[in-house]
């Protein structure tokens, strides 16, 4: 008699320790204790903005002075919501009685009370640290004690003559559109999944990259201070052998070289960044004279971007948007068989669960900082040429 078959078949939960986002929940609580790119620069302005971020919602915008700020959208009076709010030079008026909230919260004005409100001084709009950095909005949404440094990346800095820094949110690296609707995990730990490259890059949709990403790998996986890194090598057909170095960091930032194969450090990082549980974006930055580099760089296919495609050469060229989104809008990670060639994925999921524990002890997790001399993070990954001169790590036993 036959085994095996699906009669009567019963799925297991997803991880949700690791996969869910919002206030309180396990790993929510890990990406709260550092900042988080939430916009572009260019997006707070004196109109109001509505965010989604780790499961809450927001409301951004820019004062007539330049200031930024993040509030909660409910009126701290009766609820009507700031995002159908007045722009002001120092705060944000709600459209319903006229009190105004400066970047911080401090009610400044309560004009149908007298004396434009006696008590306002008690009034505090809740609100969230917000910086601005690389062309991006970032915001703290965690404890006020517990609060780190905003970090700089080293790949980012001293831009060269007629170097452009490039500010993307249209998901590039996702592979599809800029808002993704399935859970953030499926697309981070996929980073550390090299062997996924020459199947679903190659051998089903043909050269998404270039042929030398169609070669199957030698890979190494090492744990790092900041996160988990896979070191890959390739024999070429030329005689060179490439040394490939992608990574993560904690708690959601990627780091990928470029499947065009461009020598040396990246100069790509973005970060994965939950709206909730099964939405998110990804926060592009990048260096190049061209300034239409991450337009170029993004997989078309005979031309056409991903969104002209139909639903036939979807599935007959599926790329890593049609193969995460399909494992469902958060994954099962318990039916999961993971083997020899998920080893990044294995460590990079143990290494969740231990920040997970070290922040419920109150302790900082993995690369969070504190110390304005070791603000500047190195990024080592990047594509790396046998004989050329670099400074990449080299495969561990």
């Amino acid at each position: 008699m036959d085994t095996g078959t699906a009669y009567g078949l019963t799925l297991r939960e997803p991880n949700l320790d690791l996969a869910q986002v919002g206030p309180g929940t396990p790993y929510g609580e890990v990406l709260r204790c550092y900042w988080q790119p939430v916009a572009r620069s260019d997006e707070a302005t004196t109109t109001p903005r509505a965010l989604r971020i780790l499961g809450e919602d927001l409301v951004l915008f820019r004062t007539r002075r330049g200031d930024v700020g993040l509030l909660h959208p409910r009126c701290a009076h009766r609820g009507a919501s700031l995002y159908y709010g007045g722009v002001e030079e120092e705060g944000i008026r709600c459209c319903y009685h006229g009190w105004v909230f400066d970047t911080r919260g401090h009610c400044l004005e309560q004009p149908c009370e007298p004396e434009l409100g006696l008590h306002r001084e008690r009034i505090r709009q809740p609100w969230y640290p917000v910086q601005e950095r690389y062309g991006l909005v970032w915001a703290y949404l965690g404890e006020p004690a517990r609060k780190p440094l905003l970090p700089r990346y080293d790949t980012l800095e001293n831009l060269g003559p007629g170097e452009h820094l490039i500010v993307d949110d249209t998901g590039v690296g996702g592979g599809g559109p800029a808002l993704l609707d399935f859970n953030w995990l499926q697309h981070w730990e996929n980073v550390l999944d090299p062997f996924h490259v020459p199947i679903l890059h190659a051998r089903f949709s043909g050269f998404q990259f270039t042929p030398e990403m169609a070669l199957m790998p030698e890979v190494a996986f090492e744990y790092t201070d900041r996160g988990v890194r896979s070191v890959q090598l390739r024999e070429l057909s030329d005689g060179r052998r490439l040394r490939r170095v992608t990574e993560v960091m904690f708690p959601n930032l990627r780091v990928v070289a470029s499947p065009r194969l461009s020598a040396g450090q990246t100069n790509i990082i973005g970060w994965v960044v939950p709206l909730d549980d099964t939405h998110f974006k990804i926060f592009t930055l990048a260096r190049d004279t061209d300034p239409d580099f991450l337009r170029k760089l993004r997989s078309t296919h005979d031309g056409r971007p991903w969104a002209e495609l139909d639903d036939a050469e979807h599935q007959s060229m599926p790329g890593d948007y049609e193969a995460q989104r399909s494992q469902g809008p958060v994954s099962l990670h318990h039916e999961d068989h993971l083997t020899i060639t998920d080893q990044g994925v294995a460590m990079l999921r143990r290494m969740m669960a231990r920040q997970i524990r070290a922040v419920a002890q109150g302790e900082s997790p993995a690369g969070a900082v504190f110390d304005e001399a070791r603000a500047v993070i190195r990024v080592e990954g990047g594509n790396y040429f046998e004989g050329e001169s670099d400074t990449a790590p080299v495969p561990g036993p």
